[in-house]
């Protein structure tokens, strides 16, 4: 792969690097890692890459790529900077035959998803976005049991994620994680809803395996002198049916990535939490309630989606890096069946693809247009 940002001065891209080598099926040829092209050779030299193949522009690493024999140019480019540069070198690697993975947003705005889902559609190449969540073995166990009608009709989705990291007016403090994401100009119209609150509406769609047809949006800016929101709630409804309940705060103090997801059928519930994540609780209408666990031998219990998304057995943890790691490894096995001329296993193409994020750039617009309504429901257009 080639990477475009992530340099020695950034934080996501050494996530996606420590993903993506998890399982020794990817390595990084080329990189394009900074702005600053100080720190771009910097960091390429830190992370052992030819001279000759580290880059100081997108513009320059793609061109170049693209005029190597084939054998020696890189597969695809992980795009890793902030909000607002996702689109420029995801539409120019693909113009350039290159497969794509971008973290999420897909870009900074909806009519950008749909112009790279247009372009995908042309070249038929892969794009996978790094919604990581859904990652996770158990997230993965619970939408195998969801889909298979264990818990009947879906009913109530209660999904929310509060961070406390931006309590206090961290972006005018030093600290440039908050400065990009908390500017328009680089993180887009939504704050908390458009960083965290898009990860928690993908959740809620994955695992129920419904759409979200309409919403009624409340955002708060609760930090005086803060350009975006940092909080929020949206009741939801569902093309199944289902009513929902979403919260997204980044001003919850004392909270880490407490990201929880609750699903409510017929027949029982389950609950997931990030913070806890090897396991899944569920409950039963009529019985005690269960308690299961990832684990690479439980194999004869869990789905198969869940058993191939673990690597070790139970009660050894996987977390954060490893569900990373699921999104990577199941990209590239989906693209080494494809140069090797044979269909993918249906767990390898369960990623997160272009309709993800389009959905989740609708998300966010839905979200700020309901939030400004007068209205009580806002119609979730796409």
């Amino acid at each position: 792969m080639g990477m475009v940002g992530g340099g020695k001065d950034a934080f996501i891209g050494a996530i996606h690097r420590l993903a993506a080598f998890m399982d020794g099926q990817i390595e990084l040829v080329c990189g394009a890692l900074s702005i600053n092209p100080e720190v771009a050779k910097a960091s390429g030299e830190e992370l052992y890459l030819p001279a000759a193949r580290t880059y100081l522009t997108f513009d320059e690493m793609i061109s170049k790529e693209a005029a190597l024999p084939a054998d020696q140019r890189m597969d695809f480019v992980t795009i890793v900077t902030p909000n607002f540069a996702h689109f420029a070198p995801a539409m120019m690697a693909l113009d350039n035959g290159f497969h794509v993975v971008i973290e999420k947003p897909i870009a900074f705005t909806l009519d950008e998803a749909k112009q790279l889902k247009a372009k995908l559609d042309q070249t038929g190449l892969l794009l996978c976005l790094t919604h990581t969540y859904s990652g996770y073995p158990m997230v993965k166990q619970a939408r195998a049991m969801v889909a298979d009608g264990v818990l009947g009709r879906i009913k109530k989705v209660w999904v929310e994620y509060p961070q406390g990291w931006l309590s206090r007016l961290s972006e005018r403090e030093g600290n440039a994680q908050a400065a990009w994401r908390t500017d328009p100009k680089k993180s887009g119209k939504s704050g908390s809803m458009g960083d965290i609150g898009t990860h928690a509406a993908h959740l809620a769609e994955y695992v129920s395996g419904a759409k979200i047809t309409k919403l009624c949006a409340d955002l708060n800016t609760l930090v005086e002198g803060r350009m975006l929101d940092d909080d929020g709630s949206v009741l939801l409804h569902f093309d199944n049916g289902a009513a929902g309940v979403l919260m997204a705060s980044q001003v919850a103090a004392g909270e880490e990535n407490a990201l929880k997801l609750r699903i409510y059928g017929e027949k029982g519930g389950l609950e997931w939490a990030q913070m806890e994540p090897n396991t899944l609780l569920v409950k039963w209408l009529d019985a005690p309630a269960q308690i299961l666990r990832a684990g690479s031998n439980y194999g004869d219990r869990l789905s198969s989606y869940a058993t191939q998304n673990c690597r070790t057995p139970g009660g050894h943890p996987e977390g954060y890096l490893e569900a990373f790691a699921n999104i990577y490894r199941n990209f590239t096995r989906t693209l080494q069946a494809r140069l090797d001329g044979v269909s993918p296993s249906k767990e390898s193409l369960d990623f997160p693809g272009v309709e993800d994020g389009i959905r989740g750039m609708a998300f966010i617009d839905n979200v700020v247009a309901s939030a400004a309504s007068d209205k009580k429901w806002t119609e979730y257009k796409i």
